[in-house]
């Protein structure tokens, strides 16, 4: 096996559960960090009927959100490359703590919003340097590195909803203040259990994730990330005007099945399927799947039943997807991973980012068949792109692409905390 990093997954001989506290500290943030995806989900009617908001003003959360932290995706590799991995999750961690505080104590809808752009910069300078971070102190290899920042993602996801309905259910203020408070916890365990890492020794290029873009695998499975994303955040951001649910409770209760599935499929059913049908066909598949429950949605978007199903049964899909999306670009990316995942980020949360608000708008000046039809059309054209690299990807699923060598040390990931990531298919 080379020394250089190949695509593929090793079974982790020592168990991915059995770590140092520091790596426990991170994960803990991780969680809190990916309950925000979610979380606003159960109170979005309660802040369209408390601050008198239509729809699409409440789109804005997610848009404010995930349009930041696709931008700061661009950044986050050349602030950690300057002062240090621990660093920068600090910063990211009190820009969270910070901006959720004040989003729970904003009186409008535009307040909010405003807070949950801050909330978004810091989400992305803890994201991106997290899992290098759990890579360099984690037990079991780079394989059981991954598997828990994946576990990670699957319960923050499933509870997200949960604690949104929960304390959305006393007041929409609650939310807010609960992940300002979980992650002033997670802030100080990481302060103080988290070993200082390594002092950067090579800065990375501002315009490095964006000239990533010219290799041609690259640009177009995060085409096929920002499609997918579309759909997705599409789904995810609009479907609880539909369902006819007033009680915040009751609708996290929804989106944590709906969550659940998300983390079952994702660190469970993605590498099984992927091994028995490789990643290209598995994701066409999944993709079809996704477009035919959103159309479900689009077609009855009325049908409250209908639509509840299917918000539910659509995690299973969304489940392989982000995990095999991802694994597309890691694999076959003909740069390092630290810049292919800061490039990916920026282009699939762009689509993340708008399309809640323009279903909002669609629904409005429409109706709401048409966001869900047209959700379900880009997430088939995602599955049409993905098929430009569909050789590639092959080739990767046998270990037979070879990423480059990490001799242009532009990140701190790839200098100081990421020396497993360098021998990937050895790391067992």
């Amino acid at each position: 096996m080379s020394d250089s990093t190949v695509a593929g997954h090793h079974s982790p001989t020592v168990s991915p559960f059995r770590q140092p506290r520091a790596v426990w500290a991170v994960a803990f943030a991780c969680v809190v960090s990916f309950m925000g995806i979610g979380l606003v989900d159960p109170i979005l009617k309660s802040l369209a009927g408390q601050l008198n908001a239509s729809p699409a003003q409440v789109e804005l959360l997610f848009t404010s959100y995930l349009v930041v932290t696709a931008l700061a995706m661009l950044v986050t590799g050349w602030i950690s490359s300057r002062i240090g991995a621990k660093k920068t999750l600090i910063a990211g961690l009190i820009i969270i703590v910070v901006f959720a505080a004040l989003a729970g104590a904003s009186g409008s809808i535009g307040q909010i919003v405003g807070f949950r752009a801050g909330w978004g910069l810091g989400n992305a300078l803890f994201i991106a340097t997290s899992l290098a971070v759990i890579v360099s102190a984690a037990s079991g290899g780079f394989a059981g590195a991954i598997i828990l920042y994946e576990t990670a993602l699957g319960i923050g996801i499933a509870l997200g909803p949960l604690l949104g309905g929960i304390l959305g259910n006393i007041s929409w203020r609650g939310p807010f203040f609960g992940v300002s408070v979980l992650m002033a916890v997670a802030l100080v365990a990481t302060i103080f259990l988290l070993p200082a890492t390594p002092a950067p020794t090579h800065k990375q290029r501002l315009s490095k994730p964006l000239a990533a873009l010219k290799h041609r695998s690259l640009r177009m499975t995060s085409i096929t990330g920002l499609l997918y994303n579309w759909g997705f955040f599409t789904l995810l951001g609009y479907s609880p005007f539909l369902m006819g649910i007033d009680s915040p409770i009751k609708l996290g209760m929804v989106f944590c099945a709906w969550g659940v599935l998300v983390a079952l499929f994702s660190v469970f059913a993605a590498p099984r399927l992927q091994g028995r049908f490789g990643t290209p066909r598995t994701l066409y598949v999944a993709f079809g799947l996704l477009a035919v429950d959103l159309a479900v949605i689009g077609v009855l978007p009325h049908n409250h039943v209908a639509v509840i199903t299917a918000v539910i049964v659509a995690g299973a899909f969304i489940g392989v997807n982000n995990t095999l999306v991802t694994t597309a670009v890691m694999s076959i990316a003909p740069v390092e991973r630290p810049v292919a995942s800061a490039t990916y980020g920026f282009v699939r949360f762009i689509g993340g980012g708008l399309a809640p608000f323009a279903a909002g708008q669609l629904a409005e000046h429409l109706n709401a068949h048409v966001p869900f039809i047209l959700g379900a059309v880009l997430v088939l054209v995602g599955a049409v792109v993905l098929s430009t690299v569909h050789t590639a990807l092959e080739a990767a699923d046998r270990g037979e692409v070879v990423q480059p060598e990490l001799t242009d040390l532009d990140a701190v990931e790839n200098a100081d905390i990421l020396p497993e990531a360098v021998t990937l298919g050895n790391a067992d």
